[in-house]
């Protein structure tokens, strides 16, 4: 287990008013859909304190992930180890550029676990040290157990990784908030495109763990949900092995095409392939030619290493400066949760965690995070309206929902489980 502490400016200290600028901008593009401007010229660092001035008030922000290098198919797939805690590290120090401004300081305290630790010994060392706001990317039941732990302190926990639809539904929780998109919002996502598109006939090819199992339901709900045909389903058992020098492209090549042989006449291959353990050899390895889309292919998520639009191209390069490489989806989601936090405290002008906490399970909180729209929470289960980008490996194909597919409240609801039929039963 390793521990790091961020501090306030680390990094950024040439550009301060120039990111409160972006900032600005982001939210600005973000409500208006329009073209983003060039990046602002970095400007002055901000004015030290005063001699004899107040000191900042602090504002600790925890963050409990889980991290182990693991083989993808694809070199290029594997996780860096950075994931998310750099958009965490980003989100503190844009914080602390509106946050220099309010006499407030925001610091962020990380935990890294391997998989199969124990979570439960760092998430109370959080709490008893009195920090109020544990951000987590880990699994589902890790996520669930730390905001079992955090409610009786009153702590709330920001869960930036589980895409678990219970943990949003039948184990939902009053102090746990979602900025991870749930597998719901995913599938719905690339239901709705393939459906504008018109290929409504899908044959689903799956992975035999759960997670694959539990993205193939959500898939077979938004096919339900949209109007979509699922042909003919299957399943890829895995052999095991070493994917490394296992699965060479000659072998892949033969197999793959017989596999999808006998499947009847479909326009879309969906993968429900989460434990990447054969989706990635999917597209081009088909028997007839035809659109892959899910887990491979065309994929969804909260955001694309390629996304420029609404201001993207300003988070992208202050990212880009920080971690040396594109924003993850995972990056974004762990951004967005701790710029709830600066939001909130920016908003109301205090760091008192009641004020905070009120602003943000309000009705008046909103987030600007680059993707046309700004971005709330649903008072039914507390999971971050947002739209879902779609795309390739290179490039931003769409982002959803669709054109057309409307709803009473905001469209974005349109994505994932609504309040008619979310089995989320604590108090809004």
């Amino acid at each position: 287990m390793t521990r790091s502490a961020t501090a306030s400016s680390r990094g950024r200290a040439g550009w301060l008013a120039g990111a409160a600028l972006a900032l600005l901008a982001g939210g600005a593009l973000a409500q208006t859909g329009a073209a983003p401007a060039a990046p602002a010229a970095p400007g002055p660092q901000a004015a030290a304190p005063a001699p004899g001035a107040p000191a900042a008030q602090l504002i600790r922000i925890g963050f409990l992930r889980s991290y182990e290098r693991r083989l993808a198919l694809s070199a290029l797939d594997i996780p860096p180890e950075s994931i998310g805690l750099a958009g965490a590290e980003v989100a503190i120090a844009d914080n602390n550029t509106t946050g220099a401004f309010m006499n407030q300081r925001f610091q962020l305290e990380t935990v890294t676990l391997k998989p199969g630790d124990d979570v439960s010994a760092p998430a109370r060392a959080m709490i008893e040290a009195g920090v109020h706001y544990i951000v987590t990317d880990l699994s589902a039941a890790d996520t669930l157990a730390v905001a079992d732990l955090a409610a009786p302190a009153g702590a709330l926990v920001l869960n930036a990784g589980a895409p678990d639809d219970r943990l949003r539904e039948a184990d939902c929780r009053a102090n746990l908030l979602h900025t991870a998109p749930s597998r719901s919002m995913l599938t719905d996502a690339i239901a709705q495109f393939l459906m504008w598109k018109q290929w409504r006939n899908w044959a689903l090819i799956s992975g035999e763990h759960e997670n694959d199992r539990l993205f193939a339901e959500a898939m077979k709900k938004s096919a339900e949900k949209f109007g979509g045909t699922i042909v003919a389903e299957k399943v890829f058992a895995d052999a095991g092995g070493a994917r490394a020098t296992d699965s060479g492209q000659a072998q892949v090549q033969r197999q793959i095409p017989v596999f999808l042989q006998d499947l009847p006449e479909h326009d879309v291959v969906l993968v429900a392939d989460e434990s990447e353990v054969f989706g990635t050899y999917i597209p081009y390895n088909n028997w007839v030619p035809r659109l892959v889309a899910g887990t491979a292919g065309l994929t969804a998520g909260s955001w694309h290493p390629a996304s420029e639009q609404w201001g993207g191209a300003q988070i992208q390069n202050r990212f880009e400066e920080t971690a040396g490489r594109r924003m993850l989806p995972k990056d974004m989601n762990a951004w967005a949760a701790v710029r709830v936090v600066g939001e909130a405290a920016s908003r109301t002008q205090s760091v008192d965690p009641a004020t905070i906490d009120a602003f943000v399970k309000g009705p008046d909180f909103t987030l600007a995070a680059f993707r046309g729209q700004r971005l709330t929470f649903r008072p039914w289960n507390w999971q971050m309206r947002q739209p879902i980008l779609l795309g390739t490996q290179a490039a931003v194909v769409s982002a959803s929902p669709q054109e057309g597919f409307l709803h009473q409240v905001s469209e974005l609801d349109t994505l994932g489980i609504d309040q008619p039929e979310s089995t989320c039963s604590f108090p809004g």
